[in-house]
């Protein structure tokens, strides 16, 4: 279970920091077409080789961890490369983290141990090759259900007269994309379970093309949700779907199941709830440091005010005369008992 752990993590890795190498290489390259010349281009930039040979190394790593183990196991461990990520931006890119960060990066740590100490190696359970049609139909009346969702919002959208995109929106491009990642990892699983079942050989490679159409789709609707709405929402919803979707659909389409032993079944659960809520704080890490920056602020200013306004009037209260007041009162008085003095004479 803990080597699949390590390729997982290895993979995660290679993924992650590859695809921030492409695009640190793409900065002074012209847009990717099909020109030989292009291509070239691309070919002798050795920061985007570098990163597009991490990127393929990590995908046949993952391969093989979903080999290994299950993917209940192996997808929310691939939670864990926003942590890498942010780590690697940190020393390479010189890129500065805050608390919350290192906060989430801690929890997605421990999340992986709990499920590497929780998750055990489980039977086979005979499989049928009805499994893809029966997912793929799950998957299509899910994405009709928030489609139509999308669709009622952009035309409330469009009679309000509003141009930025809701945050329902939001939401609904990050489930999509999320989905469709966790289904590309079951998909991949299932086509090794149907090797060692002595199914057909041509169905690994089948399951492998479905996966990557998956993940192909799966970009795409990530993308659109970017490009118009926040990046927090998107990243976040479609982190927390692909975990949720590896593991429920692990169990009901692979029969995958949890731990006998009370002991493992929590430490895979406790794993399992850790890297969620780790991969939450690093992806909102920046608005979560500026609301709690904002709001101290704001306590302290309110504080202030409050301590202003409480002094303000006991001291004006219980302010004593001074001696020029008192000096210039009794001055006033002795020049009216004067004053009336002579009128009477």
């Amino acid at each position: 279970m803990w080597e699949s752990i390590l390729l997982t993590v290895a993979a995660t890795a290679g993924n992650n920091i590859g695809k921030i190498l492409q695009k640190k290489g793409t900065i002074i390259l012209p847009p990717l077409s099909f020109k030989l010349k292009i291509i070239r281009t691309y070919a002798l930039n050795k920061t985007w080789l570098i990163g597009f040979l991490m990127d393929i190394f990590g995908a046949l790593l993952m391969l093989r961890a979903l080999s290994l183990a299950p993917v209940s196991v192996i997808q929310p461990v691939s939670g864990c490369g926003l942590a890498i990520l942010s780590i690697f931006s940190h020393f390479y890119l010189k890129e500065v983290m805050n608390i919350v960060d290192w906060v989430g990066i801690t929890l997605a740590g421990f999340g992986t141990i709990g499920v590497g100490a929780g998750g055990e190696e489980q039977e086979a359970v005979a499989l049928s090759i009805f499994h893809i049609p029966s997912l793929a139909f799950v998957v299509f009346i899910l994405f009709i259900l928030l489609n139509g969702w999308l669709r009622i919002c952009k035309r409330q959208r469009r009679e309000q007269e509003m141009m930025e995109y809701d945050v329902v929106e939001e939401i609904i491009y990050g489930l999509e994309s999320g989905i469709l990642f966790g289904m590309s990892a079951v998909i991949s699983k299932m086509g090794f379970l149907f090797l060692e079942q002595g199914f057909h050989k041509l169905l690994v490679p089948l399951c492998i093309m479905i996966s990557v159409c998956c993940s192909g789709t799966g970009f795409y609707y990530q993308t659109r949700g970017l490009k118009h709405g926040r990046a927090i929402v998107v990243s976040t919803c479609a982190a927390v779907a692909s975990i949720l979707t590896g593991v429920l659909a692990g169990m009901l389409a692979l029969g995958e199941r949890l731990p006998s032993a009370p002991k493992a079944r929590l430490a895979l659960l406790l794993g399992w709830l850790l890297i969620i809520v780790g991969v939450i704080l690093l992806v909102s890490s920046t608005r979560l440091v500026r609301f709690l920056t904002c709001s101290s602020r704001f306590s302290k200013r309110s504080n202030v005010d409050k301590n202003y306004g409480s002094r303000r009037p006991g001291s004006s209260r219980a302010r004593e005369p001074s001696p020029s007041a008192v000096i210039q009162a009794a001055t006033l008085n002795h020049l009216l008992s004067s004053s009336s003095s002579k009128e009477k004479a």
